[in-house]
């Protein structure tokens, strides 16, 4: 029963990658296209986090915890550069 929660699980995060793929590519503004990536660097979290259940193994919790807080600073410095055209003060 597990496995097929996990394959649904792969399945529903795969799409929404896609789909933010799509939006980072065809989106209308600058907004958009930054919310596309940090929800696709939330994404990437999710299918290690599934990788590592389905495999039964605990290595890649820690890249995780890494690509979580990579993608949450680089969203913060992007749109601080979007909105003042400066990153650092």
């Amino acid at each position: 029963m597990i496995l097929y929660a996990l394959y649904f699980g792969f399945a529903s995060v795969a799409l929404s990658q896609l789909l933010c793929l799509w939006r980072l590519v065809t989106g209308p503004s600058v907004g958009d296209r930054v919310l596309a990536l940090d929800t696709m660097s939330i994404n990437s979290v999710a299918l290690i986090v599934l990788l590592n259940i389905w495999g039964g193994t605990q290595i890649y919790f820690e890249a995780a915890l890494i690509i979580a807080m990579l993608g949450f600073v680089s969203t913060v410095a992007y749109c601080r550069f979007v909105l003042r055209r400066d990153i650092i003060e």
